[in-house]
C-alpha cells in the first residue's frame, strides 16, 4: 500500500498527513498574541487529581526496534489495534516541506482508525543535539496557528522530556482544537511524539494511546 513520489515511497496512510499539516500551516513563529509560557505549578491536591484522570490504553505492539515498522531512536508501546507505518519523504518537494518541522522530520505514523478514531500518533526525528526544550521549541516555531501554548518538564519513561500542550485554530474548524507533543533527546538523536486529531473530541479520545507511548518510552542502545 504505497505510492511512488519521485524516487521515494510514501505509504498511503502518510498522504493523510498532508491535509492535517496543511490545516495547521507552517511559519517561522507561533501566531502573534498567543501566550507561550511554562505551565504553572499545581498544588498537591490538584496534581493528584490530574494524575488520577490520566488513563493509558491497553497495550498493542511495540515500535522503534529492529524488525518493527518504524526503526527509531526510542521504542514504546502502541495502543491495541493502532497500526504503525513508516513514512518516507522521497523527492516530492511539497510533501518534503510538510514533513519537516523545526529540526525534525516525520518518520512514522501510528494510525488510530483500526481502533475507531480518526487521527495519528506521529513520530518525528532529527540529529538535533539541543535539550528537549530546545527541540520542542523549534518544532513549535513552525506551528503557525498555535495558541495557548504551555510547556512543562516531564519524563517519557525514564527519559527527561519536555511536553507542550496547545490549540490550533483555522477557518475550517468550528473552534480551537487541542494538540500536544513531547520531545526527548537520545544518543541516536532527537525524537518528537505528537498527537493531533480531527478535533478536540477525537484528540481526547486518543489521549490514552499517547499516554501509553509516553509511559513506555525507552532509549534504544
Amino acid at each position: 500500500m504505497a505510492q511512488d513520489l519521485g524516487r521515494g515511497i510514501v505509504p498511503a496512510a502518510a498522504l493523510a498527513v498532508l491535509a492535517v499539516l496543511m490545516l495547521a500551516g507552517c511559519s517561522s513563529a507561533p501566531d502573534g498574541g498567543t501566550g507561550v509560557r511554562d505551565k504553572p505549578a499545581k498544588g498537591p491536591n490538584e496534581s493528584a487529581q490530574a494524575r488520577a484522570k490520566v488513563k493509558t490504553a491497553a497495550k498493542g505492539a511495540t515500535v522503534g526496534g529492529a524488525g518493527t515498522p518504524c526503526a527509531l531512536p526510542v521504542s514504546f508501546s502502541t495502543a491495541a489495534d493502532w497500526t504503525a507505518e513508516k513514512v518516507t519523504v522521497g523527492d516530492d518537494p511539497v510533501f518534503g516541506s510538510l514533513a519537516k518541522q523545526g529540526t525534525v522530520e516525520l518518520v512514522c505514523e501510528i494510525d488510530a482508525k483500526p481502533a475507531g478514531n480518526i487521527g495519528y500518533l506521529r513520530v518525528w526525528t532529527g540529529e538535533d543535539t539541543g535539550t528537549p526544550r530546545e527541540v520542542l521549541e523549534g518544532f513549535m516555531a513552525d506551528e503557525k496557528k498555535a495558541g495557548t501554548v504551555r510547556y512543562r518538564e516531564t519524563k517519557a519513561g525514564e527519559l527527561p522530556a519536555t511536553e507542550v500542550t496547545y490549540t490550533i485554530t483555522s477557518e475550517l474548524l468550528d473552534g480551537p482544537k487541542k494538540e500536544r507533543a513531547l520531545a526527548v533527546n537520545t544518543s541516536r538523536g532527537a525524537v518528537v511524539l505528537h498527537l493531533g486529531g480531527m478535533d478536540t473530541q477525537e484528540h481526547e479520545q486518543m489521549l490514552p494511546a499517547y499516554e501509553l507511548a509516553k509511559k513506555t518510552m525507552a532509549a534504544r542502545g
